[in-house]
């Protein structure tokens, strides 16, 4: 997987996390997995399409992502209900569409889905035929994980998307 498509990531989940939270990020180091992801508590999902095809995932403990929620909604939530889930797929939308605009400035035009989240540790992933570059960020918040399963596309997978 080409290491260009991280950095949009990062510097879209900084400038989210920043502008939604307050929250500052340290990222640790980055890492490859064979085409395999245990989930942890909660993991949104986000295809993408076009010059950039795959799969980006959010992984975070339900203690981070309520805080998260809760900070964003200005309201504390303590479950994982339907309110929390929307709000932390709606987060996990913005940063993938952030990013989305600096592949598209970088030559990488894409597309996204709409977020899946999913909720249970110890879930398995897999995303045949595509590694995984993963990258933890530390927050005031708790640690989000952002893995990255994606590869080159073609322009025209970007157009019928759209269509």
């Amino acid at each position: 997987m080409n290491v260009r498509y991280l950095n949009p990531f990062i510097e879209a989940a900084a400038e989210v996390l920043h502008a939604e939270v307050g929250a500052s990020i340290t990222r640790g180091p980055v890492t490859l997995h064979r085409s395999l992801y245990t989930a942890r508590d909660v993991t949104v999902t986000l295809s993408l399409i076009g010059r950039v095809d795959g799969m980006v995932l959010y992984g975070l403990s339900t203690a981070t992502a309520l805080q998260l929620v809760s900070c964003m909604m200005g309201d504390t939530l303590c479950d994982m209900d339907e309110l929390a889930q929307s709000g932390i797929a709606e987060l996990g939308n913005v940063i993938t569409g952030r990013a989305s605009i600096k592949l598209a400035q970088a030559g990488y035009e894409c597309n996204i889905s709409t977020p899946t989240v999913i909720l249970g540790a110890d879930t398995r992933i897999a995303t045949p035929e595509l590694q995984l570059l993963a990258v933890p960020l530390q927050t005031q918040y708790g640690d989000i994980d952002i893995l990255l399963a994606l590869r080159e596309g073609n322009a025209s997978s970007t157009v019928l998307a759209a269509q």
